[in-house]
């Protein structure tokens, strides 16, 4: 009797066992992807954006299933707000790694991006921007920065390319607003510009919070350019474009992606039509997933696609595709696995140089008319 007590315990025993282990091998493993954006002040629609298309790609994930190694994995997406604030930037970034994310999709803008790259890179967390097109952020020597568009040393050419090829321009004034991504592109388009032969009449120089710019503009109109190249956002842009057509400037205003939203219009009236500006990245009509993304996007959050929240959500299937390659979800292992991406998604083919800018890079280029944003043309840089 005590034998088949013993025996019947121990029978159980390893039942109990054997039940927690399939508990233990079936159960649920939660990965906290980091997102960062400005979710508050000027282009806050922007970080919006951007955060929707990572969320749409998490819930789609996790919505299929997901394991890796074996393990049902669950995907979740920790959004921050950076403000576009390069301090804040720095302290969002600390708070994820203390967090112990996987991976970053952000930040949004050049000058949050760089200064955040350094703490990801001491923690060995993959970061990659949607947005940032500054040269400067993949160009530190570290193994942890990736961005999903072109740079502005392939905006600024493209820029100056259209004055003097297609605009016939000789004169050109240059305004930026003082920070990393509208320095950046106007640097870019001013080494461009040069060496086309075109006259650098003025430099200026503004800032992000600026909302008067009659005393810059009364110069330049003095000046009598050709074309003007504004470095900057569209919160600043737009007064800068609106003012410049009330003062009599005659000058075509040319700028990069910081401007070149559907919202300019709305910032800057019947001046918009005085813009052109370029998009590192095709537009979504030309993307290869881009009518089904924005149906899908517009279904989930009942707004359209502004512009950056295809390649956030490419961003995200291409830390997935790392886990997968990786068998891991370790992110020393998805980091090693991230140099051998080669990911076919929404924006089209993603492959990655030894810095982790795009291989494929192109640049849009687009005007305004009747208040709606029309595309120009497309370089493939």
């Amino acid at each position: 009797m005590a034998g088949e007590l013993h025996k019947s315990a121990v029978t159980s025993a390893a039942l109990i066992l054997c039940t927690c282990f399939t508990a233990a091998a079936n159960a649920d493993t939660t990965v906290t992807i980091g997102q960062v954006g400005p979710l508050t002040g000027g282009i806050a629609r922007l970080g919006k954006d951007q955060e929707n298309g990572a969320l749409l790609a998490v819930e789609e994930i996790n919505a299929k299933g997901l394991r890796i190694g074996g393990q049902k994995i669950t995907l979740q997406l920790d959004a921050q707000d950076d403000a576009a604030d390069p301090r804040t930037a720095t302290q969002v970034a600390q708070k994820l790694v203390d967090e112990r994310v996987l991976a970053v999709v952000g930040h949004a803008n050049s000058g949050t991006s760089i200064p955040a790259s350094k703490i990801y890179s001491d923690a060995g967390v993959v970061q990659i921007s949607p947005s940032a097109t500054n040269p400067a952020y993949t160009q530190q020597g570290f193994k942890t920065t990736y961005r999903m568009v072109a740079t502005d040393a392939q905006q600024g050419p493209a820029l100056a390319n259209f004055a003097a090829k297609t605009l016939r321009a000789k004169r050109v004034a240059i305004v930026d607003d003082s920070t990393a991504y509208g320095q950046g592109v106007a640097n870019e388009f001013e080494k461009t510009a040069r060496s086309l032969g075109l006259t650098i009449l003025s430099r200026d120089a503004t800032n992000d919070k600026a909302i008067d710019f009659h005393a810059i503009l009364t110069e330049i109109k003095a000046e009598n350019p050709d074309v003007i190249m504004y470095g900057g956002m569209d919160a600043t842009g737009g007064p800068f474009a609106k003012q410049a057509m009330q003062l009599g400037v005659r000058a075509r205003i040319l700028a990069g992606d910081g401007l070149c939203e559907d919202s300019l219009p709305d910032l800057a009236g019947d001046a918009a039509e005085n813009v052109v500006c370029s998009q590192p990245g095709l537009a979504l009509q030309k993307m290869d997933g881009g009518a089904t993304f924005a149906a899908k996007y517009e279904r989930r959050f009942g707004v359209p696609v502004l512009d950056y929240a295809p390649y956030a959500y490419d961003a995200v299937y291409i830390v997935v595709d790392a886990m997968k390659r990786a068998n891991s979800t370790e992110s020393a292992k998805i980091l090693a696995a991230m140099p051998g991406t080669d990911y076919k998604g929404v924006i089209g083919e993603t492959m990655f140089d030894s810095r982790g800018d795009l291989k494929h890079g192109v640049i849009s280029l687009y005007n305004f008319k009747a208040g709606k944003r029309s595309l120009l043309d497309v370089v493939k840089m």
